[in-house]
């Protein structure tokens, strides 16, 4: 009797075993968990950042420029009214496809940005920017907006002067763009795509930049700091928030920024701001004449010994140049003992002369040197686009 009870416990016991075996591997949640004795807590040593000096900036923030130079960048909206097609007003047109169609001007809105220069209200912006606008708006940062006018525009330059009706506003502060080096530190500020006011940051990638035919006259600043549209007109500051450009232009293949963009110095926008606001308008000196690159085979057909210089395609009758006995085939080498290196050199060399004055042109005439005197002329105004 007794081993018949160990046999039948045996056997439980297996069978208990197996199952317990079969639930465990099959359908574990079944069972219940144990839950776990709490681990006690390990500290682990953290090196805490040094407390901040009061007399030391934080290391690689330009958080302080940022916050001189962007009270002076403003959004600048513009409108105009577009040309209605005129099968709008046509009746039997209207009759069948509504009144509506043929109602209302239509309009055509851009966005842009602009620099606050003066706290008597004057803004710089792009020319493109309100190329033809019926309405300037300019919107604040902190969010007031206010009707502006074009005081005067140099379509060569690509740039303009708005004014608004209001004083004391934040100005921003010039700085030297002559002093800026290839791999310095700038920021460029504006409001790309819409988004509201932003920052974007890189270095100055070269200097003097020109024949991009973007504009006229061209000396452009290269940076990698992101430029996208909306951007136009807005401010390019150095690492101490002082203005050294306007961002006016990108190269894109894809209509955003690819780390190529282009602002045009200070220097010149001080240059047409001053003349704009004394006159209405630019006054750049003019002698008469066309003319195109030295190639090195010209060089070579020429007898020079170098292809710096610009070559006198044409002369106008009865102009400066032509009254002064400069030649087509002359060689220009040299405005008032600075040496002219091509031409959109020589266009910006003339340009800065003073109209009336009399300026020394060297010139290189079948493998000889001479010098004349030409009494510089008032260059005519661009004609503006439709």
């Amino acid at each position: 009797m007794l081993h018949r009870l160990w046999l039948i416990f045996a056997q439980a016991a297996t069978v208990c075993v197996a199952a317990l075996f079969v639930v465990s591997t099959l359908r574990p949640e079944w069972l219940p968990v144990r839950p776990e004795a709490p681990r006690p807590p390990v500290a682990v040593p953290v090196q805490p950042a040094p407390a901040p000096s009061a007399a030391s900036p934080r290391p690689a923030s330009f958080h302080d420029a940022v916050g001189r130079a962007t009270p002076s960048v403003v959004n600048i909206f513009t409108s105009k009214e577009a040309p209605q097609n005129p099968l709008l007003n046509d009746p039997i047109f209207r009759r069948f496809f509504g009144e509506q169609f043929g109602d209302g001007a239509q309009r055509t809105s851009s966005l842009g940005s602009g620099v606050i220069v003066s706290a008597a209200g004057y803004i710089l912006t792009n020319h493109h920017v309100v190329e033809a606008a019926d309405e300037i708006e300019v919107a604040l940062p902190d969010g007031k907006k206010l009707l502006a006018k074009v005081v005067g525009n140099d379509p060569e330059t690509d740039l303009a002067v708005l004014r608004v009706n209001a004083d004391k506003l934040p100005a921003i502060s010039f700085g030297v763009s002559e002093e800026l080096r290839v791999g310095d530190v700038v920021l460029a500020i504006g409001n790309p795509f819409g988004v509201g006011q932003t920052v974007t940051s890189g270095i100055v990638s070269a200097l003097g930049r020109s024949g991009l035919h973007i504009n006229t006259f061209e000396n452009f600043i290269q940076t990698d700091a992101a430029i996208n549209p909306g951007n136009s007109g807005g401010a390019l500051v150095d690492a101490r928030g002082n203005l050294v450009g306007i961002n006016t232009a990108i190269y894109s293949r894809s209509g955003g920024s690819m780390g190529i963009g282009f602002a045009i110095p200070v220097s010149t926008a001080k240059m047409v701001l001053e003349q704009i606001v004394r006159a209405g308008a630019v006054t750049r000196g003019w002698i008469g004449v066309e003319v195109q690159e030295i190639t090195p085979a010209l060089a070579e057909s020429f007898r020079m010994p170098d292809a710096r210089g610009a070559i006198i395609a044409g002369v106008l009758r009865g102009g400066p140049a032509d009254k002064a006995g400069v030649k087509p085939g002359d060689v220009l080498t040299a405005v008032n003992g600075v040496a002219v290196l091509d031409p959109p050199g020589m266009l910006n060399l003339v340009a800065a002369l003073q109209p009336g004055s009399n300026a020394r042109m060297q010139l290189r005439r079948q493998a000889q040197s001479l010098e004349v005197s030409v009494t510089v002329g008032r260059r005519p105004k661009q004609q503006l686009r439709e």
